[in-house]
C-alpha cells in the first residue's frame, strides 16, 4: 500500500504502518495536550499505541487462523481507522471462513476478559472516551474498546468480519459470487447507516469506516464476480504473444526507447537462447532514469527475476492468485521451458471484463 512503511516481522508478515496514522497521534496528542496538559498528552499517545497493539493482535488472530488452511499473510498494515490483513485469498469453504472472521474479535474478547478478571480493570464503568482518558482508568478504557471492537466487527458489513460470516453462511445456499454480492449489498445499507450516524454525531473516523465499506465490499464483490466468469478458463486463454523483448546486457536507455515506441508496461528479458532471465517493469525504469548516469546501466541490474511459471493448460485461477501475491507476470512457457508468452494484471483484467459482459 503507497505511503506505508514496513516496522518489522512477526511470525512471518510484514507489519507496516500508514503514514497517515502518524497525522492520527499527532492531532490526538495535541488536542489532549490543548484540553489538559502533558501528561494527558502522554496518556493519550501511549492509549493510542495500546489500542493499535490490541488491532494488530487482531489482525494477526486472521492470520495465524488462514495459515492453518495454507494461506499466508504477506503484510498487516495500521490505518487511522484500524488494521487490515492481506491475506492471499480467503478460504472457499465456507466453515474455514467463518473460523479465519471469527478469530480477529475472538481475539478482542480474550484480551477484554485478561484485563477485566485477572487485572480486575472495570471496563463497565468506562466512558469510551479518549477525552476523558486518565493513567487510573487506562486498562479500564482498554479493555472496553477492545470489546467494543469484537461487537462492531461482527456488524454485517461486508468485507468487515460480520459480513464474512453473512456471506460464508450464504454460501451454504448459493453460489459464492452471488453470496458475495448479497453479502456486498447488506454491508452497503450498514454502511449508510454508519455514515448517517457520523455525521449526526460528528464521528469523522466513523465516517471513514463507512466509506471504506461502502467502497472495499463492492470492490470485492466485482473481483470475485471476474474470478467466477475465468473458472474454467487456461492461462492459453489470456496469455499476450505479441511483445518485444530486452536482453540482460541491453542499457537502460534501449529500454527507455522501447516503453515510448510501445505499449508494454513491463518487458521480458530473454537470453539469447530464448530463456527467460527476468522482467523489467516500467516503475522500476522510471525509478532509475531519474539518476545520473542510469541509462548506461544494464537491464540485468533492474529486472525482477523471480518471476512465476505456466503451462498453456494452467488453470487461470492460478495465475491469477500468483498476480494479486505481487508479481509483475506470470510467463507461460512450453514443456522446454521456453517463453511462449505471458500474462499481466492488466490484461487479465481485461479477459475478466469482456467475460462478465457476455450475454448469458
Amino acid at each position: 500500500m503507497a505511503w506505508s512503511f514496513s516496522i518489522g516481522r512477526l511470525f512471518g508478515s510484514d507489519i507496516r504502518v500508514h503514514a497517515t496514522f502518524f497525522l492520527l497521534l499527532l492531532w490526538i496528542g495535541l488536542m489532549a495536550y490543548a484540553d489538559s496538559g502533558m501528561t494527558a498528552a502522554l496518556t493519550s499517545v501511549l492509549f493510542v499505541l495500546a489500542l493499535f497493539a490490541c488491532v494488530v493482535a487482531h489482525e494477526f488472530g486472521h492470520a495465524l487462523t488462514a495459515r492453518r488452511y495454507g494461506i499466508k499473510t504477506p503484510d498487516i498494515t495500521l490505518l487511522p481507522i484500524g488494521g487490515m490483513a492481506r491475506l492471499e485469498k480467503m478460504p472457499d469453504k465456507p466453515a474455514q471462513e467463518i473460523l479465519v472472521a471469527l478469530a480477529g474479535p475472538a481475539v478482542n474478547v480474550v484480551i477484554w476478559a485478561v484485563l477485566t478478571l485477572l487485572l480486575g480493570a472495570q471496563s463497565g464503568e468506562a466512558l469510551v472516551d479518549i477525552a476523558d482518558l486518565t493513567p487510573a482508568t487506562f486498562l479500564a478504557q482498554l479493555a472496553a474498546v477492545n470489546l467494543f471492537l469484537a461487537v462492531f466487527n461482527l456488524l454485517p458489513a461486508f468485507p468487515m468480519d460480520g459480513g464474512r460470516v453473512l456471506r460464508a453462511l450464504l454460501q451454504t445456499r448459493m453460489p459464492r459470487p452471488r453470496a458475495t454480492e448479497t453479502a456486498a449489498h447488506a454491508g452497503q445499507v450498514v454502511a449508510f447507516l454508519m455514515a448517517f450516524a457520523a455525521l449526526a454525531t460528528g464521528n469523522m473516523i466513523l465516517l471513514l469506516v463507512a466509506f471504506f465499506v461502502f467502497v472495499a465490499g463492492n470492490a470485492e464483490s466485482k473481483d470475485v464476480s471476474m474470478r467466477a466468469a475465468t473458472h474454467h478458463m487456461q492461462a492459453r486463454d489470456a496469455m499476450i504473444t505479441s511483445f518485444e523483448s530486452l536482453a540482460p546486457s541491453d542499457p537502460l536507455q534501449t529500454a527507455a526507447n522501447t516503453l515510448i515506441r510501445t505499449t508494454q508496461h513491463e518487458f521480458p528479458v530473454l537470453t539469447a537462447d530464448g530463456t527467460l532471465a527476468g522482467f523489467l517493469t516500467r516503475e522500476a525504469l522510471f525509478a532509475a532514469m531519474a539518476e545520473d548516469g542510469a541509462a548506461l546501466r544494464s537491464v540485468s541490474v533492474l529486472m525482477t527475476s523471480d518471476i512465476p511459471r505456466a503451462h498453456l493448460d494452467t488453470p487461470l485461477q492460478e495465475v491469477t492468485d500468483a498476480l494479486y501475491k505481487g508479481a509483475p507476470a506470470v510467463v507461460v512457457c512450453s514443456t522446454e521451458d521456453k517463453m511462449l508468452g505471458y500474462i499481466t494484471r492488466e490484461n487479465l483484467g481485461e479477459l475478466m471484463v469482456l467475460q462478465t459482459r457476455r450475454p448469458k
